[in-house]
């Protein structure tokens, strides 16, 4: 199990991660969410000792990653795809790893058809790899110790449609044979449809984290009539909360069927009424991080 315990890291007067607390756990994926400069990678640095933290803990089965004997043999970590010595061959770069974890030379070549570079591709110069290609030699890096614990920054930069599918169905597999894997994307749809849990980060904060079904199933009811101040009012008495959604709708925490109830009895005529977890991962993802959009400041 990763822990994040209020992990709060500044640079000079910058916050960039603020009080920040989560677990991920064994047997699952954990989708780290946010917008760009939310804190994301800051808080995966501190995870893995590349950046110290000003206050609060992350751990990984109850250490630090610097106290770990044998890192590679418990975590498998790929932050950059394109940080990988660009002198050095693929075949090299897995074999430096697998040496320098004690392992025996054919984990490489395990690594290399598990990842799908054929024997030509591995003796090219990384220089000359694709970021596809750099994506799945850096996954093959992470996982050549057999560890417990995945922690990815972006796996699925440079994956064509059959890569992400590929890269799916290898993290799916390796959660259910009870590996913990910490997963931060851009790519939504892909968090939605393999995570078993979502953490949203905004401006260094968490702003929403719990299991993927009960997140959207608790995203309310979206709703559009005729008079939306009028319908607004009417929910407002009943002891509901209404607010204007981005799209110009009305979002509230009521069912449904609660929302119709009180539209017929106020008499406003509604045009539409649906779950709002319909919309799916991104539009939750958007409402929760509205305010925390932005763009060439720390990640």
């Amino acid at each position: 199990m990763i822990v994040i315990e209020q992990l709060t890291k500044k640079y000079g007067t910058t916050i960039a991660v603020d009080d920040v607390s989560f677990t991920a756990a064994a047997g699952r994926v954990t989708g780290f969410l946010g917008p760009n400069g939310a804190g994301k990678s800051t808080t995966m640095r501190v995870l893995v000792g590349l950046t110290p933290a000003t206050t609060g803990t992350a751990t990984v089965h109850g250490r630090r990653f610097v106290d770990l004997p044998n890192p590679g043999l418990e975590v498998g970590v790929l932050l950059d795809a394109s940080a990988q010595h660009a002198g050095r061959t693929g075949r090299e770069t897995l074999g430096v790893a697998a040496q320098f974890m004690g392992l025996h030379r054919r984990r490489v070549e395990e690594m290399l058809n598990l990842v799908s570079l054929t024997p030509t591709e591995a003796d090219r110069r990384v220089r000359d790899y694709s970021l596809g290609m750099r994506q799945r030699l850096g996954i093959a890096a992470a996982l050549i110790g057999d560890p417990q614990v995945l922690i990815l920054d972006e796996p699925a930069n440079g994956l064509d449609p059959a890569g992400i599918r590929w890269m799916r169905d290898l993290l799916r597999g390796y959660a259910d044979r009870g590996g913990t894997v910490l997963l931060s994307s851009h790519l939504l749809h892909e968090i939605e449809v393999i995570a078993d849990d979502i953490v949203m980060i905004g401006h260094g904060r968490i702003v929403s984290q719990g299991a993927k079904s009960k997140l959207l199933h608790a995203a309310g009811t979206l709703v559009r009539a005729s008079d939306l101040p009028a319908l607004e009012r009417a929910l407002t008495a009943w002891g509901l909360t209404a607010s204007p959604s981005r799209d110009g709708a009305l979002h509230t925490d009521a069912d449904a069927t609660l929302v119709g109830h009180v539209a017929h009895q106020a008499g406003v005529a509604l045009s539409e009424l649906r779950a709002a977890d319909s919309a799916g991962l991104e539009d939750m993802f958007l409402e929760l991080t509205s305010t925390t959009q932005r763009e060439g400041v720390l990640a």
